[in-house]
């Protein structure tokens, strides 16, 4: 069902693009008090959010779901909380609505404007991560756009629970609930894809075959990436000590993110030092080892088959290399474009690894979980792009803007300007 029960989906895409239209007008103040409305309805209806999520739990285990997807499935106490923090958040971050880039005169009198708007209509499909309905809704709301979500299967009840809050608050505001919608069957996901009059941007967060899925089956323009094939290369100059603890964060801290790493490099210089300590912390949190040759030489454990896997789970490859050219070449052919990191205590080093590895998000002695638009600053994300258009990385609210060009004039015609004496445009900047 959607939310809009016992219409079309072609009507229901309608209702969200005329809500989205009205909402694109509104003051900030409007829609940062819908947020802080939204905020509040979701921790009213806490109880039951949790209930629901449970209920999607037990029914996805008894299902034998992958232990990577339920990671990303369960919503506990202090997911909620911090979910909804970034919903209040977002509501304090300057609005992206209206801004004025460029001001400049043609001529006297005729003046341009390039000013931010929203994009419209998203359609964001997802699956799993019940806490993305939070996150989009509200950067959503906050960039004037209307949205379209479609949860997985194994969501449906934590994402009719969250929707039902979020409308909650919007009904306690000016801004119609409808510029907010749930799917929930895959035939809607296929006629969703179809409705490029209605939808302005496709947003997919899921696995590798699932964004490409989507991307092979609509004319809408998608944002999103593919696969979350992240590394991390412990250079020579690298400080033992401090690039293990990189390296146990990167892996272990949240491994079914798009964000943790699914290899490690290690200079040949420092390879036996390295993995002979590196090696007992990592199986000391569980994560299983697999190596190049050279590597199991040093570790007896089993091979590497593939190099390009993203295995969202407490699985590291590592390999040896013999320079940071070698290590650069490995993840540019490998790589996801997604975010890589170097540890050295080389600065020089440094900056040439983050100059040349092709990624959206290049570290330098830090864990590549930092890759995430809270984090960030950004309030919440819609999701992270490997694209190279922008938006890139982390996706907030500057990525769910677009402008237009705004021409004043007082009669002007541009026959004036062309021809034998045709006269000059001042372009002075404003």
């Amino acid at each position: 069902m959607t939310a809009f029960t016992g219409i079309s989906l072609t009507t229901s895409a309608q209702q969200t693009q005329k809500a989205a239209r009205q909402l694109a007008v509104t003051s900030t103040e409007v829609r940062n008090d819908a947020i802080t409305k939204v905020a509040d309805a979701l921790e009213a209806n806490f109880s039951e959010i949790l209930a629901a999520n449970t209920a999607d739990c037990e029914a996805a285990k008894s299902e034998g779901i992958a232990s990577a997807l339920y990671a990303r499935l369960k919503l506990d106490e202090a997911k909620l909380k911090s979910a909804i923090v970034g919903v209040r958040d977002v509501g304090k971050l300057a609005d992206p609505i209206g801004a004025i880039q460029i001001h400049r005169e043609l001529d006297e009198g005729l003046i341009l404007k390039r000013v931010t708007c929203p994009l419209g209509v998203l359609g964001v499909i997802f699956e799993a991560r019940p806490d993305a309905v939070m996150q989009i809704s509200s950067l959503a709301i906050k960039s004037g756009n209307g949205v379209i979500l479609k949860g997985g299967k194994e969501a449906i009840r934590s994402c009719e629970a969250l929707v039902k809050a979020i409308h909650q608050g919007l009904s306690q505001t000016e801004i119609d609930p409808s510029v907010v919608q749930l799917l929930t069957t895959r035939e809607e996901t296929l006629e969703l894809l179809k409705l490029d009059q209605y939808v302005d941007l496709i947003i997919p967060r899921g696995s590798n075959s699932f964004v490409k899925f989507v991307q092979d089956n609509t004319r809408i323009p998608v944002l999103g990436h593919a696969d979350g094939i992240c590394h991390l290369y412990v250079d020579r100059a690298a400080d033992i000590p401090k690039a293990i603890k990189i390296a146990v964060d990167s892996k272990t801290h949240y491994p079914a993110a798009c964000n943790a790493i699914e290899t490690l490099l290690v200079h040949s210089a420092i390879a036996s030092e390295f993995l002979l300590e590196a090696a007992p912390a990592l199986q000391a949190k569980n994560v299983e080892l697999r190596g190049d040759e050279r590597t199991r030489e040093i570790l007896n454990i089993p091979e590497v088959t593939d190099w390009a896997v993203e295995y969202s789970d407490l699985i590291l490859a590592i390999k040896i290399v013999d320079s940071t050219e070698d290590a650069i070449a490995h993840i540019n052919t490998y790589g996801s474009k997604h975010t890589d990191a170097i540890a050295t205590e080389d600065a020089k080093t440094a900056q040439q690894f983050m100059n040349q590895v092709d990624a959206a998000g290049v570290y330098h002695n830090c864990s590549t979980r930092f890759a995430d638009g809270f984090r960030y600053g950004f309030g919440a994300e819609v999701g992270i792009s490997t694209q190279k258009m922008p938006p890139r990385g982390p996706v907030g609210l500057e990525g769910l803007v677009t402008y237009k060009y705004q021409l004043v004039g007082n009669g002007q015609i541009a026959a004036t300007y062309s021809g034998s004496d045709a006269k000059p445009f001042t372009h002075r900047d404003l």
